[in-house]
């Protein structure tokens, strides 16, 4: 569980790094998996951003007691997983993440959620940790972004340097098994990897169920949604299984 400090941190910073780590036990598995879902889908070696729809095998580690404990603490009691991403930074190789928005993309109204970032490997500066502008959740709005079509690039729209100040960025650094937990108007970022050692993390991407997953403004692959504590509140979201795509 998250202490009182730590939760009010949340909310004031826009993101907390807890006292916990995951067992290596399952570290390994993680690692398993993710070897496991390259060889069916390749293209999935620098990011895979839907998890889920590739392999419901991650939904197990979206289960974990204390991870739901957390997020029930920084959200509320009823909680819905929507998505679970894996950002693989190879060794030198590793793309930037531009500084952005999570809420730019997501299409869930009202915009509330928290991600749970976990770190696959030890995760640090000269690897291309995630960084953030801590307090920048505040105003809950979203920020102007523009298209970057660079090859360089995880993600393809990225913050305006004129709507935040680059100098109060933090560097997340986390160490295997260890998390952080962010809101959804946090901006953050990341480097490429320059170093010689790999940085893989997965994300867990969870929403109060007062708020919608809308169907009418989703993009790319239709997501499934998994109740994961409490019940559906807005009486509004459904929780189909949704296919795999075609390939």
């Amino acid at each position: 569980m998250l202490t009182q400090q730590q939760v009010a941190t949340y909310h004031d910073q826009g993101f907390v790094i807890p006292n916990f780590r995951l067992p290596a036990a399952t570290l390994q598995a993680i690692k398993d998996d993710f070897t496991r879902l390259l060889v069916r889908y390749p293209e999935f070696r620098q990011n895979c951003p839907a998890l889920l729809t590739y392999d419901t095998t991650f939904l197990n580690y979206a289960r974990n007691p204390d991870l739901l404990d957390m997020v029930e603490q920084v959200l509320e009691k009823d909680v819905a997983l929507w998505n679970s991403s894996f950002f693989a930074k190879p060794a030198r190789e590793g793309k930037r993440v531009p500084w952005h928005q999570d809420g730019e993309y997501w299409p869930i109204r009202p915009l509330a959620s928290c991600s749970v970032w976990i770190a696959v490997d030890d995760s640090t500066v000269e690897n291309g940790c995630m960084r953030v502008i801590p307090a920048s959740h505040k105003s809950r709005r979203l920020f102007k972004h523009k298209k970057n079509p660079s090859d360089d690039l995880v993600l393809s729209l990225e913050l305006q340097k004129s709507e935040f100040d680059e100098s109060a960025a933090v560097d997340l650094v986390l160490e295997a098994g260890q998390i952080s937990l962010h809101d959804v108007f946090l901006i953050h970022g990341s480097e490429p990897n320059t170093s010689a050692n790999p940085r893989r993390g997965m994300t867990l991407r969870f929403f109060p169920t007062t708020s919608v997953y809308d169907r009418g403004i989703e993009q790319g692959l239709p997501r499934t949604l998994f109740l994961m504590r409490g019940t559906d509140r807005s009486k509004q979201n459904d929780f189909l299984v949704k296919p795999l795509p075609a390939r």
